[in-house]
């Protein structure tokens, strides 16, 4: 479980990332984050797992709050919390298992690190994870000759490696068309499904939060203005959230 107490963040050139958030997120969610661009979207979910420090309030996961974490503890909290996003973030010169493979890094000596060295079940568990999102048959295909919505699966796919409770996406369909767009969100919300992993995405595509996540978080101006199903998202609500503003026009943009 996820939760923030009165939690806010100012950057030190004084930009206000969050203003008083106060959230609940229940393991096995999958929630979009959705508003306006600079609104505290990222900001929200990288304070999760602790890319941004909150400056004040209360931020915890499983109980235990993040801000006091150091070293080891810090360390495990982000092997339990897969990050994706909008730019792959693939060696595009290796192979897709090996890719998927890095998730193991963390864990891995210096000496296996330095010479590539991974066992029998790192490689299973990795054929396994792009198994799940459709792509085994691109295991041993260079990474830059796939196409973005492949390398995104892929990306995915080394997250799923991680074994992960949480995965943290920023805008992972930004840079697909809508065809793939609409595929990749199919497979985080069938992962989401079937693995019980909390999903939280932060995204810009309204009409594919609506469609494909369970609950809206509207965030404006680094405030919760709304937070509830997303099958209950009016008009009036993409109002407030938008500032009177078309959100179908602001993602051509």
């Amino acid at each position: 479980m996820i939760e923030f107490q009165h939690a806010s963040k100012v950057y030190p050139n004084g930009v206000v990332g969050l203003d008083d958030v106060t959230l609940k997120i229940e393991q096995g969610e999958f929630v979009g984050i959705i508003g306006l661009s600079g609104a505290g979207k990222s900001t929200l979910l990288r304070t999760v797992n602790r890319m941004h420090d909150i400056t004040s309030g209360s931020l915890t996961v499983d109980g235990k709050e993040v801000k006091n974490m150091k070293g080891k503890e810090l360390r495990k909290l982000r092997r339990n919390i897969g990050m994706i996003f909008q730019s792959f973030n693939l060696v595009s010169r290796t192979t897709v298992l090996r890719n998927v493979l890095m998730a193991n890094v963390p864990d891995m000596s210096f000496m296996r690190v330095l010479l590539g060295i991974f066992n029998k079940e790192d490689k299973i568990k990795a054929l396994e994870a792009l198994d799940k999102v459709g792509i085994l048959d691109k295991a041993y295909i260079r990474a830059d000759q796939l196409s973005g919505g492949q390398q995104q699966r892929v990306a995915l796919a080394r997250t799923l490696a991680q074994n992960p409770k949480i995965i943290l996406a920023d805008e992972p369909v930004a840079a697909l068309d809508p065809v793939t767009a609409n595929q990749v969100m199919s497979d985080f919300r069938r992962i989401n499904k079937d693995m019980n992993i909390s999903i939280l995405i932060n995204i810009h595509h309204v009409e594919l939060a609506l469609e494909f996540c369970d609950r809206i978080i509207g965030i404006r101006a680094g405030k919760v203005v709304y937070d509830g199903p997303s099958k209950d998202v009016t008009q009036d609500v993409l109002d407030t959230i938008y500032a009177g503003k078309n959100p179908m026009e602001l993602e051509d943009k």
